[in-house]
């Protein structure tokens, strides 16, 4: 093939296609037009590779296609225009889905842990399977409270941010199977129990609370929601309702899942909490305000700014033109 006798012989239709691809708005017979360039252009191009591979007209005209495909395909939203949209619609309405859901596993989180303290703390030899006297002792009056000092500060917020965010994810992806969600809150809350138990039995309790109260009230129901989420993905598909459990899964899901980035920000926050003050020599009343406040803020923006959201029909799930069809239908 004489590639630039055939780009000669159609250039003008590839010109065309060109200016209609680029113009902003388009008549009802400038869009027909610019269909049926596109039809035969792409044939064009196919003849063009296959007789002569890679060429600079193949590439223009590869180009050309591209830029007219998307006048009618449409292209994806800017991602940092979608971000205002995401945090004060989408996020908010996502969690405002999964609050009952929170304070359910938190209460059950709280049952469990005091049914272990108190098993702990009372019996002696379940105490004796957690360490020897000795042990127990360095636990309660060292290893607790140099635990949230012996590293520095950036690090030591990187690591229990890092950790968090990482247990947090798992909960919101592997929540469907329906048994790890279970699992993660049940370790969680037999490791807080005994630890409980351990420091009440060495007369320490108070330090239990005190130095988990400033990070430990947004860390824990962060943890709380994200347990939520993933307990509610596999509830989708076991109760999908009117749905499918195809398009519950998907729709739930893909609504769901940016739990998991909001959670990721909240837990940076407690990191920083854990990392900065609960280590200061400030009062106790200052620093464990200053978790109150963090959590308090977190539950405005779950109930009132994700219910307002949620008013407004806002799921959490992404639009239409985002998410794609989901079912086919005859015109």
């Amino acid at each position: 093939m004489d590639i630039d006798a055939y780009a000669a012989a159609h250039g003008h239709d590839w010109a065309e296609l060109d200016r209609l691809a680029r113009r902003r708005r388009l008549t009802g017979d400038e869009a027909d037009r610019l269909v049926a360039l596109y039809q035969s252009g792409a044939g064009e191009l196919s003849a063009l590779t296959t007789a002569t591979g890679d060429s600079p007209a193949a590439d223009r005209l590869s180009m050309t296609l591209s830029h007219a495909r998307l006048r009618f395909t449409g292209a994806g939203r800017n991602v940092l225009r979608q971000l205002p949209t995401f945090f004060w619609a989408q996020l908010p309405a996502a969690l405002y889905r999964v609050r009952w859901a929170s304070i359910a596993v938190a209460l059950a989180t709280a049952i469990v842990a005091t049914v272990f303290a108190v098993w702990a703390a009372q019996n002696p030899a379940v105490l004796a399977s957690f360490g020897s006297e000795e042990f127990r002792r360095q636990f309660a009056e060292q290893d607790f409270v140099q635990y949230y000092s012996e590293s520095a500060s950036t690090s030591f917020t990187g690591q229990v941010w890092t950790n968090n965010g990482y247990i947090a994810a798992q909960c919101v992806a592997f929540g469907i199977t329906g048994v790890w969600v279970p699992y993660v809150v049940f370790g969680n809350a037999v490791n807080l129990g005994v630890s409980a138990g351990i420091m009440a039995d060495q007369g320490r309790l108070d330090y239990f609370f005190l130095y988990i109260a400033p990070h430990g009230q947004l860390e824990l129901y962060s943890i709380f929601v994200a347990a939520a989420a993933g307990l509610m993905i596999f509830w989708s598909w076991v109760a999908p309702g009117a749905r499918t459990r195809g398009q519950a899964l998907a729709e739930d899901g893909r609504a769901l899942i940016t739990i998991a980035v909001g959670l990721v920000l909240a837990l940076l926050v407690s990191g920083v909490i854990e990392g900065f003050v609960t280590r200061q020599a400030w009062p106790w009343p200052v620093k464990i305000g200053i978790g109150t406040i963090a959590l308090l803020a977190f539950l405005a923006y779950q109930w009132v700014l994700g219910g307002r959201a949620h008013r407004a029909g806002e799921t959490g799930d992404l639009d239409e033109f985002e998410a794609g069809a989901t079912r086919l239908v005859s015109a």
